[in-house]
Parts: C-alpha cells; structure tokens; sequence
C-alpha cells in the first residue's frame, strides 16, 4: 500500500529523464514519488528503453529483419565501435534490417521500395489520401446522440483490429452500462507484434482520424480524459500526433488528451499490461474478470481500443454502419494489411477484410522468389504452407485452419529459408518477451527455445520430443495471450514442414 499522495503515475517517466536506472536515480525518482526504491526498481527494471543507461543504438531481431540480414548489419556496427543492443522489433518490417540510433530515430538504409495503398476516397482510412482537419463526423456524432452512435458502431460490424477481434461495440455499451460515471479512453498504440506496421503508418499519415475517432468514443461514453499510449520506439509518430493535437486545438478543447510513450515492452500490447504502465508498474497482464470496460485505469470504466479500430470510426460516423460492412468481403469492412518478408513491395495496404494472400502479394509487387510458408497475423500466428494461401486473411477463417489473423502483419518466407531456423528466431522473441508472471510462460518459452535450439545444433529430433505437451500447459495456463500462442510457431512449423525437424515422410 503506497502512502497517501505518492505518485506511482511518473515513476516510468521521470526514470527516463534520468537516463535510465541506476541507484542515483531510483533514488531521486522515490523521493519526488513517494514511491518506495524497490518499487521503482522492480517498474524500471522491467521496460527495455529505461533498464540500463547509457546510449547505444538498437538493431530489430524481427523475423523480417533476421531474414534481411540483422545479423550481419549488427555485426558491422559493433566492428565500428558502437554500441549495440538487439531488440525484439522496431515496427518497421518494411525497412527490413531496421536500425535506431541512440536518440531513437530511425536509420535508414537502401532496401528495396515500399508500399501503400493509393488514394481512393471510398476507402474508411485512405492512407495515401488528403488528411481532413474538418471534425466533422465529430460534429454529426454529436447530433446523433450516443445510442445511434453505438447503434451505427454494431451495424458496421467493427471488430477490434489490434488482435483480439472482439466486436467494437460491445466494449462501448459495456462502459456506457457502468454506474460509476469517472471514465477513460485508452487508445493502445504500442503497436509491437513482429510484422506489423500499420498503426505507425496511420499515427504518420491520418492522424486526425484517430484523434477523431477517439474524441467520438469518449463523447459517446461520457470520458472527459482520454490517453494514447504510443510505443516508446515510435518517436516520429508521437510528434505527429502532437503536431495533429495542436492543429486540431478547438475541435477537441472538450476532452483532455494525454500522450503517454511506452518504455519498451512488448507485453504492453496487452490491454491489461498497458493499464498497469499507465499506473507506473511492471507490464503484468490483469486477471479478467474484471474487464477494463468495469475496472480499468486507475479502476474506472475504460474503453480500450487499437489505433486502427478508432481509425475507422468517423468514417463509419459519416457514411453508415451498413456503408462499411458492405466494404468487407468475408468479413465486414476494410483491413489494414502490413506485409513484409520476400515481396517485392512490402508495405501496408488497406483492403476488404476477407483477401487472400496472392491479392495482398499482387498489391506489394509480386513474390520475391519463390514463395514456401508465410506468418499471417505476426509471430503470434505461426507459420502455414503456401498451399494455403487460399484462405481468407480474416478473424473466423484462420482461427479454424488453426491459426490467427491477429494485427494481420503478414510475412512471407521464400524457400531459402531454413524454417527450423525461422521457428528458432520466433521462439527466442517470446522468451524475450514473456513477462514472466506464470510459470507455464515463463518456463515454457525458454524450454522450448532451448529445445530449438538443441535440435539446430545436433539435428536430433528428440530434442523436440516433449515441445508438444509443454505447449499444451502454456496455453492452458498462461494468463494472457502471449503464452498463450508462443508455442504456435513451433507448433505450426512442424506440422506443415517436418522434413525441417528431421521428419522424414511416412516416419
């Protein structure tokens, strides 16, 4: 129990104007928070952007970017002195092998050309599209009345498009429903599942959409306060939200906005985790219930949405539910699509809900090579043929063919790629990653990394005689998602390509 006026809330920010952790600074950061040291120790401690100090310069280990080269471009930076630290993902697929400097801004190096959906008006995000500054499905939202608002909300069919694909308006009539009336917006924009992308894009390219599509949610909801929790990564988007927020200073004087950057964790993605940041904690996924639309920040009310989802909204405000439903092909309305890999054009396309993977490919140039497996929705999805690429990229079609659309970062491997050691780079993210609050995760991620890697080094199948049982504790014991599905690449891997295990057919 922390005393009366401590102010966990900073703990995480003031660690990072300090530098880092270091005693000197928990000290300071404890006795302007009242916060005790050990706490601020074991917050700090957690995130990868504030656990050490010092300046150095991050090299992605997304699969896109192993694939592209990382390694060798790690290597040649540490040949040149600098300081090095590999990363998990740097959400930039597309710019594969990906490199921050010391300030956390991007490096750029000649790759191959990227890609994004051109202008089309009929499209709800219009990525390449003029930006419109006018608010005025904020205005209509308004006029309508909260109800109709979340009527329109349902008739659309919006489901979450961070992952978890749960319909929009459930979570809007949930907080609606709550007695207590102090209520939040909690945008999550710590966007960190190795290939994806599109929520950088869209905090870049149309970010009064998203503001406006969280000024009519909190409107609707009755928030006063609304907080958009951006990946600590992405400095170029905060300052073009901040740029937006100031330009768009009269339409949104109704609510307080507060830009909050993430520390480094890629757990945060979980709604709950991301709540725990917000309060200045370790990124510990919540048991549910209590969801966050009953007791969420601070325990109030809170209506969580992805960049993507709240994107959508004042289109959907605009033009009508039925209007964006009809866009979808299997599924309602349009999709954010990142593809990344062995394409010709990676990039993020917006396209109905429901294509299959050689429509997506066509729009990013074609195949590079000769294509053998891709990742459908991020690391979390595993891996499938490409036989199968037939099957809709959307929430229902690849849930049954056993894997997941998730935040559709879709990555294509052609077949010059050792899928063992695909599966090898996957597991070691998870484990990386695995907040390491149940055992079944914390456990389980690093066996099986281990076991991955025990089989590379002696191509022995029975090092992997046990990989099927761990998987099925994790995912029956984890608490959140990631341990949920940190199985799945290897899972997946072996289903479909066991001659990459050592399997030989008919054995």
């Amino acid at each position: 129990m922390l005393e009366r006026g401590a102010q966990r809330e900073r703990v995480l920010a003031l660690l990072e104007e300090e530098g880092g952790v270091t005693e000197a600074s928990v000290r300071r950061v404890a006795e302007i928070t009242r916060v005790p040291e050990a706490e601020v120790w074991g917050a700090g401690l957690f995130y990868t952007l504030i656990n050490r100090p010092g300046r150095r310069v991050r090299v992605c280990d997304g699969l896109s970017c192993r694939m592209a080269g990382a390694d060798d471009l790690a290597r040649r930076l540490a040949e040149r002195g600098k300081d090095c630290e590999r990363v998990s993902c740097l959400g930039q697929c597309d710019r594969a092998p990906a490199t921050l400097d010391e300030d956390l801004e991007l490096v750029s190096y000649e790759g191959r050309p990227r890609g994004i959906t051109p202008d089309d008006p009929e499209l709800p995000m219009n990525l390449a599209g003029a930006v419109d500054r006018s608010y005025s499905a904020l205005a209509r939202a308004r006029e309508l009345g909260a109800e109709r608002v979340v009527g329109e909300i349902e008739a659309s069919g919006l489901q979450g498009r961070g992952g978890a694909g749960f319909p929009a308006h459930l979570k809007w009539r949930a907080v609606l429903a709550q007695a207590e009336t102090e209520r939040y917006v909690v945008c999550n924009a710590d966007e960190g599942e190795p290939g994806t992308f599109k929520d950088r894009e869209l905090m870049l390219r149309q970010p009064h959409e998203l503001l406006e599509g969280l000024a009519i949610s909190a409107h609707c909801v009755g928030a006063r306060d609304v907080y958009l929790y951006v990946r600590g990564e992405y400095t170029s988007e905060r300052r073009a939200l901040e740029a937006a927020l100031e330009e768009a200073r009269d339409a949104l004087s109704a609510f307080r906005w507060h830009l909050v950057a993430g520390h480094g964790a890629y757990i945060c993605g979980d709604e709950t985790a991301l709540l725990e940041s917000l309060e200045g904690k370790r990124g510990m996924p919540r048991l549910k219930p209590p969801f966050p639309t009953e007791s969420g920040f601070r325990g109030k009310p809170t209506l969580m949405h992805n960049v993507e989802t709240s994107a959508c909204v004042p289109a959907i405000v605009r033009r009508g539910g039925g209007w964006f439903r009809a866009l979808g092909r299997t599924e309602p309305g349009t999709k954010l699509y990142c593809v990344s890999g062995h394409v010709v054009r990676p990039g993020v396309y917006e396209l109905p809900l429901g294509i299959g993977l050689d429509e997506l490919v066509e729009c990013a140039g074609g195949y590079d090579g000769n294509p053998a497996a891709f990742s459908p929705g991020g690391a979390s999805s595993g891996f499938l043929p490409i036989s199968r690429r037939e099957l809709p990229l959307d929430f229902r079609g690849l849930a049954a063919a056993g894997s997941m659309l998730g935040s559709a970062g879709v990555v294509v491997l052609n077949d010059t790629v050792d899928l063992a050691r695909a599966v090898a780079w996957q597991m070691e993210f998870f484990e990386r990653e695995s907040c390491g609050q149940c055992a079944p995760c914390r456990i389980g991620t690093r066996y099986l990394r281990r076991q991955v890697d025990r089989y590379l080094a002696s191509g022995d199948p029975d090092a992997l005689a046990h990989a099927a049982d761990v998987g099925w504790e994790m995912d029956e014991g984890s608490i959140c998602g990631l341990g949920m599905v940190a199985a799945k690449p290897l899972e997946s891997a072996r289903l479909y390509f066991p001659e990459a295990f050592g399997v030989r057919e008919g054995t």
